[in-house]
């Protein structure tokens, strides 16, 4: 099988589901930012992440991809997956993760600047794309994202700056506190 098919070569492809449409659709953008925040969250496992973290996020890695093939489908045609979606299930277990990896890290007392850790920045640096992956889902035009698709991305950056905390902690460096500026 080759990896080109000539057919995107008039700015166009396909949907599951057999529709074809414009490689800057919306649609497209959105399951292409989950593609990018699921490549982010493979820069960061590169980074030699914990070992429990680095678990968590493989496993997130596969409903990303799930989540991603479900934003490709043409709407109304993603039982043709035949795949279980994302749910309320993966939410729930993104919150457990989230209580988890917060015991033992100080109480948030004033916003922190992405960094610390090289680990700790990739994982920052995925929080920002999962946040602009979950603002083109909800700028889908042609038929709204399941609630689940929202819900779960919403809780992805907050578990990726959680984790990015603990990554911090771990390694004993301190996450970087904001400080605004004086007014002169």
């Amino acid at each position: 099988m080759r990896i080109y098919t000539k057919t995107g070569d008039d700015g166009t492809t396909g949907l599951f589901g057999g529709a074809r449409v414009k490689k800057a659709s919306l649609r497209v953008e959105a399951y292409g930012t989950v593609d990018e925040l699921n490549s982010s969250i493979g820069v960061a496992r590169a980074s030699k992440l914990d070992h429990e973290i680095d678990s968590l996020l493989a496993s997130i890695q596969t409903d990303l991809f799930t989540l991603g093939a479900e934003l490709a489908c043409v709407p109304g045609k993603e039982d043709k997956l035949s795949m279980t979606l994302v749910n309320e299930s993966d939410a729930k277990r993104l919150e457990d993760a989230i209580d988890h990896a917060e015991e033992g890290l100080e109480p948030l007392k004033n916003f922190v600047l992405p960094g610390g850790s090289e680990q700790a920045a990739h994982l920052h640096h995925a929080r920002t794309v999962c946040r602009r992956a979950e603002r083109a889902v909800l700028a889908l035009d042609d038929a709204p994202a399941r609630n689940d698709v929202v819900i779960y991305l919403n809780r992805l950056s907050d578990l990726l700056f959680t984790l990015a905390r603990r990554e911090n902690h771990l390694r004993n460096v301190a996450d970087v506190p904001w400080a605004p500026r004086s007014q002169k």
